[in-house]
């Protein structure tokens, strides 16, 4: 292949790293290394693998189970470290690294001083007081988002719109979320959003964010550029960087910081939720309002009912089905009320979402709102009618068992002046006024003579 007088031996891929390996090895048996300390993991084996950095260069490390359990502290990215041990080869992936047997902190690493340092400067400016968060709006008609358009993060909070409220309106900046020009492209595009606002159909919440990554990788969103383009936005923003784990910069300027950008979007969708619960909720309520109001009438006429009324009957139970009609009109007038009174809110939201492609489902609930109306109103006729009817059944078996009744049959009713009834001759004396009621009116008299009725004698007894 190659014609050289004298070519070096051919080697396997593994013979070469065993060469490397062993030459390394030899060459750094002990060093110490100071760095700055990130990309920490903890696997569940007890193992501890990080990246040690400085300005211009890196390597990867690893500190065994066996070593770390004699480290004191926890490691944490942005911390600077000492390290003592040994350069080792990985040879699955041909890769050199640093194999941990001592730790020990020097002090905060300079990403980490950073990330202290701005918060502290904001928060002295105020600028992360918990005063100067705004409230999301109640039902966004469009959300405007600030991330890659290539990235987990746009798809993860596009699905979650879709499926809860696939009909909001979505404006996308794309942005450069990693790297040297991140923090500007971010920054960018929030100060985008201010600046271009659509009249017409404005952007109501902001979403930025990313997926996850290192530290890093979400750099970007600790920068003071990003932070200021946040404080200084006309529109709510939701920071959405990481995981539940990860925290930003943006995260504590922000209104409203979402552990992941999915959450972000559940958090954007849940008010219309709320809503739609509230009004089902307020029709329950309303339901149960009514049927403990009829249930407390329908008692009160059947007290009535069962009063032992013996003059003026008919006035009294007239006066009854009156005011149960009147109370039936106020139910109903009290339902109408609340029936205007729903249709004006959802009037109102629908002049805030009018330009929303929502308006087949708005006029499914609007369908659904008449029916549920109409239930109710003939519900409330029907119960009317069955009391009216149950009245006039009362009135009838009153009728019945009146004391007029029984006087016009030839009977009449002895009373003094003053209304009291005499019932015996010993409530009477001669001379004494009376009045002598009858089915037809009444007779005035005086009692010539008080003739008791004799007492019944009893039989004599047989003789024997």
């Amino acid at each position: 292949m190659w014609e050289a007088p004298e070519a070096p031996p051919r080697l396997t891929v593994s013979a070469l790293t065993a060469q490397i390996r062993r030459q390394l090895e030899g060459e750094f048996r002990e060093v110490i290394v100071e760095g700055e300390l990130s990309n920490f993991v903890a696997h569940t084996s007890g193992h501890w693998y990080f990246t040690l950095k400085d300005a211009q260069s890196q390597i990867r490390c690893a500190c065994w189970k066996g070593t770390n359990y004699r480290i004191r502290f926890r490691p944490r990215n942005g911390q600077q470290v000492v390290c003592r041990g040994k350069v080792t080869v990985y040879a699955p992936k041909g890769e050199y690294q640093l194999t941990v047997e001592a730790m020990a902190p020097v002090g905060v690493g300079e990403q980490q001083l950073a990330f202290e340092q701005l918060k502290a400067k904001l928060a002295a400016e105020g600028l992360l007081a918990p005063e100067r968060k705004r409230p999301l709006p109640l039902v966004p008609r469009r959300i405007g988002i600030v991330t890659s358009p290539t990235g987990a993060a746009i798809q993860d909070i596009l699905n979650v719109l879709r499926r809860r409220n696939d009909g909001v309106s979505v404006l996308l900046y794309p942005a450069q979320v990693e790297g040297a020009e991140a923090a500007a492209s971010v920054a960018a595009g929030i100060r985008w959003f201010s600046e271009n606002p659509d009249p017409d159909f404005p952007v109501d919440v902001l979403i930025v964010g990313r997926g996850g990554g290192s530290a890093e990788a979400l750099w970007a969103f600790n920068t003071e550029e990003v932070a200021r383009a946040i404080a200084d936005s006309t529109i709510p923003v939701i920071s959405a960087v990481g995981h539940e784990i990860d925290f930003t910069i943006a995260d504590f300027v922000a209104d409203l910081r979402a552990p992941t950008p999915s959450a972000a979007a559940e958090m954007v969708t849940a008010r219309r939720a709320d809503l739609l619960a509230e009004v089902g909720s307020m029709a329950s309520a309303l339901t149960k309002v009514m049927h403990i109001r009829l249930l407390r009438e329908r008692q009160a006429l059947e007290t009535l009912a069962r009063h032992p009324v013996f003059d003026d009957t008919q006035a009294r139970l007239r006066d009854a089905l009156q005011t149960c009609d009147e109370l039936t009109l106020a139910v109903q007038s009290a339902v109408q009320n609340r029936l205007r009174f729903a249709g004006w809110r959802l009037e109102r939201a629908g002049n805030r979402l009018r330009h929303y492609p929502w308006r087949p489902y708005l006029q499914l609930h609007e369908q659904r709102v008449s029916e549920l109306t109409a239930k109710l109103i003939a519900g409330v006729q029907a119960q009317a009618a069955v009391a009216q009817h149950r009245l006039a059944q009362a009135l009838t078996r009153l009728n019945t068992l009146s004391p007029l009744r029984v006087l016009a049959r030839g009977y009449a009713l002895v009373q003094h002046p003053d209304g009291r009834l005499i019932r015996t001759t010993e409530d009477a004396v001669p001379g004494q006024d009376i009045v002598i009621r009858l089915s037809d009116g009444r007779l005035l008299g005086r009692v010539a003579q008080v003739l008791p009725e004799p007492e019944a004698k009893p039989d004599p007894p047989p003789h024997s």
